[in-house]
C-alpha cells in the first residue's frame, strides 16, 4: 500500500497485477478493504492492473474532519479522475460498492474521458436521505436492529470488530468475514480518535457530504459499457434500486447475486470477476 497525489489530495491505495495492463479502479464503499482481496487477485490474474483506493476521510487517505468534511460528491468524483489520470494508462474501467457507487456514477458523468467502462455494486442512484418513489428504500426492520444497538468503544480493536461482524451479520453478510475486515481496517485508521474510527468503519462521512445536484437524471448520458452487480438479499438498497440503475443507463448489464447481501461473498468472486472482465 501507498499514497498517490491526486490534484493536491493524497490517496492511500493498493495495486495488484502488472503495471502495464488496462487499469480497473475500484472505489471503497468506506475504505479499499470493501473490495475483496480474492476479487483484486482475480481480475489481476485475468489480465488487469487493479488499484483499490480510500476515499478521503478514510485509510490512508487525507483526512481532516470525518464528521463535518469541506468537500462534495463531486469532489470526490473528481478525486476518481484524478487517480485514473495520475496511474496513467489511458482510461480507467471505475468500480464503486455501496457509496463508493455513488461516487462512481457521478464521476462517469462528470469526466466521461477519464473512464472506459463502469462497474457498480450495491449501490442506488440517488444520494443518501429520502428516496425517490419508485426506488425500494432500506428494509425498516433490518434498520431497527442496526441502529438499536450501542456504539462500541471505538479505541478497542476487538469491540469495534465484534460491533462490525454483529451488524453484518443482521445485514445477512458473513459476519466472520466482516470481523476480519473490520479489524484491518482498524488497523489501517490513522490513529485511535473515536470520530476517525467510526467514519473508517461505517462510513459516516457521507451523511455530512453535499451530494448536489441529483444525477440520477443524467444517468442515460453514460455511454461506456456498464455492470451493475447487486445481491438479491440486501435489505439496505434492496435490489430495484439496482434494477432502477441498469434501466437507466442504456445496454447495462444487471447481475444479480441470489445468495448474496450487501458484501460480495467468497462464493461470488468468480461470477463477478468473470462479468468485470467480459466489460472490456
Amino acid at each position: 500500500m501507498t499514497t498517490v497525489n491526486a490534484r493536491g489530495i493524497a490517496l492511500g491505495i493498493e495495486s495488484f497485477g502488472d503495471h502495464d495492463a488496462p487499469l480497473v479502479l475500484l472505489a471503497g464503499g468506506t475504505t479499499m478493504l470493501s473490495w475483496p482481496d480474492a476479487l483484486c487477485e482475480r481480475l489481476a490474474a485475468g489480465g488487469r492492473r487493479v488499484v483499490r483506493y480510500d476515499l478521503r476521510d478514510s485509510g490512508e487517505s487525507t483526512t481532516t474532519d470525518p464528521m463535518a468534511p469541506a468537500y462534495t460528491l463531486r469532489d470526490l468524483a473528481t478525486d476518481a479522475a484524478a487517480l485514473a489520470d495520475a496511474l496513467g494508462g489511458g482510461p480507467a474501467h471505475l468500480a464503486g460498492i455501496g457509496v463508493g457507487g455513488m461516487v462512481a456514477q457521478v464521476a462517469v458523468l462528470d469526466h466521461p474521458d477519464a473512464f472506459s467502462a463502469l462497474t457498480l455494486v450495491a449501490t442506488r442512484p440517488v444520494a443518501p436521505g429520502p428516496v425517490d418513489e419508485d426506488l425500494p428504500d432500506h428494509d425498516q426492520s433490518t434498520m431497527r436492529q442496526r441502529f438499536a444497538r450501542e456504539m462500541p468503544d471505538w479505541t478497542d480493536r476487538e469491540a469495534v470488530a465484534a460491533f462490525v461482524a454483529a451488524g453484518a451479520e443482521i445485514l445477512g453478510d458473513d459476519p466472520v468475514a466482516a470481523h476480519a475486515t473490520a479489524a484491518r481496517i482498524w488497523d489501517r485508521t490513522p490513529g485511535t480518535a473515536p470520530p476517525v474510527q467510526m467514519a473508517n468503519q461505517l462510513g459516516v462521512v457521507f451523511a455530512g457530504l453535499d451530494c448536489e445536484p441529483r444525477w440520477r437524471e443524467r444517468l442515460p448520458e453514460i455511454e461506456v459499457p456498464t455492470l451493475v452487480v447487486h445481491g438479491r438479499r440486501n435489505p439496505f438498497f434492496p435490489v430495484g434500486n439496482g434494477e432502477a440503475i441498469a434501466r437507466d443507463i442504456a445496454g447495462a448489464r444487471m447481475l444479480v447475486l441470489e445468495e448474496a447481501a450487501t458484501a460480495i461473498p467468497d462464493a461470488a468472486v468468480g461470477e463477478v470477476t468473470e462479468a468485470m472482465l467480459s466489460l472490456e
